[in-house]
């Protein structure tokens, strides 16, 4: 296994250690959880860039790469759904996992069909996924301040809570715009592969 692969492993590992870490309440919890989201991204940046540098792209990365990605992704919007954070979590949750069956359903095709063709990611789901990442990012940031930070004060800073929560619930619905959009997207290139006769 190439080391681009060997990142691409390191990040699903990280990833229910990074689901603990934000549902399960010990001091600065949510610091654990952000310092892992983080690093597992980095990771995410990583692979791509040395398996392009060393030629190491592989059939298993493009494979293996993006199915880390929703992992990660995912777990971190479910403990946000079971932590109540986000207006509409629920719908933007399920947006997510329909997209992301839906495409993983066609990879499958694809790759079962006479060309057996891997598919990676096209720059609309790779967008998706740095949006994704970006308002995670941000929302255990905002998820931290109000746990460990905000009680520091004398005065609770409503105000700026409620402005950061309003922040994180634009990138919220930014991120399930390019959710679908990149979907649609994917679903229009990848019924090319596909022999509509059979």
């Amino acid at each position: 296994m190439n080391l681009p692969n060997k990142l691409t492993v390191l990040r699903i590992i990280m990833t229910p250690l990074f689901m603990a870490a934000m549902v399960f309440n010990f001091p600065y919890h949510y610091a654990v959880a952000l310092v892992l989201f983080v690093v597992a991204s980095l990771t995410d940046m990583l692979d791509g860039k040395i398996a392009r540098a060393r030629n190491l792209v592989t059939d298993f990365g493009k494979f293996l790469d993006p199915l880390a990605d929703k992992m990660l992704t995912t777990a971190a919007f479910v403990a946000f759904l079971a932590k109540g954070f986000g207006f509409g979590i629920d719908w933007v949750l399920f947006i997510i996992i329909f997209r992301e069956f839906m495409v993983s359903s066609l990879r499958l095709v694809i790759v079962s069909s006479k060309e057996g063709k891997v598919v990676a990611a096209n720059t609309w789901g790779k967008a998706k996924t740095v949006t994704q990442m970006i308002t995670i990012i941000f929302g255990i940031a905002v998820m931290f301040f109000n746990d460990s930070i905000a009680p520091m004060f004398a005065v609770t800073p409503a105000a700026l809570q409620r402005i950061l929560y309003i922040v994180f619930n634009v990138l919220l619905m930014l991120s399930a715009l390019f959710t679908v959009v990149s979907g649609l997207i994917y679903l229009k290139d990848g019924f090319k592969f596909i022999d509509s006769s059979k």
